[in-house]
């Protein structure tokens, strides 16, 4: 007997969001304050002026510009500001902070701003393995914004899923 193979999965109405694919577009670039300081130490503001004016600001065109400081060193907040203020003409979106620091931020932006009026009574699965780094909250702002509108909640692959939220029928 020759049965047709049916992908039950394609035909269960359920509906995939994986939140990989909310990674940023653009290129990111550390600007990482530890290079500019003396003994990776202390900050001279005339050494580090100087250094700011010789950067090839060029090579940050149209980029996402992490400004951090990865050494235990006191860096003054004006520090920041000062990169940000030569970052600004070609940066495509500046972020002082950690790649980390910035991807939870980047991610609580995307979640927020997602239309789920199309999940409305649905059935969810949010994408569980990714190729790029997702943070953790990512998964959690997610579910808390579908959990009020959606019928159900899975994470994973939709071939096999961990349940995470299921609406209470209404009792007559």
């Amino acid at each position: 007997m020759d049965t047709p193979i049916v992908n039950k999965v394609a035909n269960s109405g359920i509906i995939t969001l994986n939140l990989e694919d909310h990674f940023p577009e653009k290129e990111i670039i550390i600007f990482d304050i530890k290079d500019y300081l003396f003994k990776e130490l202390i900050l001279k503001e005339k050494d580090f002026r100087t250094a700011l004016k010789e950067y090839d600001w060029e090579s940050i065109q149209n980029k996402i510009l992490l400004i951090d400081c990865s050494t235990d060193a006191i860096i003054p907040v004006w520090a920041y500001m000062l990169v940000g203020g030569y970052a600004a003409p070609f940066a495509a979106e500046i972020f002082q902070g950690t790649h980390s620091e910035y991807l939870k931020t980047h991610y609580s932006k995307a979640v927020e701003q997602l239309d789920i009026e199309d999940y409305k009574n649905q059935r969810i699965v949010i994408k569980g393995c990714s190729n790029k780094p997702v943070p953790p909250s990512a998964y959690t702002d997610l579910t808390n914004k579908l959990q009020p509108i959606v019928r159900s909640i899975m994470y994973g692959e939709p071939c096999s899923t961990v349940p995470i939220y299921k609406r209470k029928p209404i009792k007559a």
